[in-house]
């Protein structure tokens, strides 16, 4: 009776342990498969938010997260771009546009306080404190610069397009020249509004649907390597 009692309890531990092991088996298959995607936010401005676009599957961020995925990147790209919106409001809006899930940054703003001719200074001191914030948290950040025009004087254009290549340098992030560097790779000439037209909607400042997809194919490849920075 014993010995058919300690053969059973020995059958029944082998099952348990091969329950175990099976149950371990899937929860590791399933944490590989199912492992969730890496979270980007843009923030950014209207460039960012994809105004004047009438379908907004045309936008920079579901034309850069489509461009993404067909590198076979598991991606998913947050838009936190608002139309008007300057450095000083994005930074504003910056806590409440990370959430926990969120695994890096892009930033691409600058250019509303440029058409408006703010002060530099300041402009710098909120992207500053963007990509403080960042760090705090831990998150790669890609700086997406822009250039000032000369009608505010060359004091002004050289202090506002070098801040960028400087913020960048000082707190480690990557850095694209500029938001429309894609166009300019496609035959667009700085400073030549005329070669930018073909690319751009009716008010000369905001790109159409095909030139999103040069600007998403220019900046790509950075966004892949900022993917790269991203803790596993």
């Amino acid at each position: 009776m014993r010995s058919a009692l300690k053969e059973l309890s020995g059958l029944a531990y082998g099952a348990v342990c091969q329950f175990r092991n099976a149950a371990v088996a899937i929860f590791a298959l399933s944490s590989s498969v199912f492992a969730e995607p890496v979270t980007i936010v843009a923030l950014g401005d209207s460039l960012t938010a994809g105004y004047g676009l009438q379908d907004q599957n045309d936008g920079f961020v579901p034309q850069l997260q489509a461009w993404l995925q067909a590198q076979r990147a598991d991606v998913v790209v947050q838009n936190a771009g608002v139309s008007g919106d300057t450095s000083a409001g994005g930074l504003a809006r910056l806590d409440w546009a990370l959430g926990p899930e969120v695994d890096a940054l892009i930033v691409t703003l600058g250019g509303n306080d440029m058409l408006r001719g703010l002060d530099p200074v300041g402009t710098r001191a909120s992207l500053e404190g963007i990509l403080q914030k960042a760090g705090e948290r831990g998150l790669p950040v890609l700086l997406v610069g822009m250039q000032a025009p000369g009608n505010f004087g060359p004091d002004y254009k050289l202090t506002f397009d070098a801040m960028y290549p400087e913020l960048a340098a000082q707190y480690g992030s990557l850095l694209e020249n500029s938001f429309f560097d894609g166009l300019v790779a496609a035959g667009a000439i700085a400073g030549d509004p005329a070669s930018f037209a073909p690319f751009m909607q009716a008010d000369g400042i905001h790109p159409n649907p095909e030139g999103v997809k040069l600007i998403v194919q220019g900046l790509g490849p950075k966004v892949l390597e900022l993917l790269g920075r991203v803790k596993g």
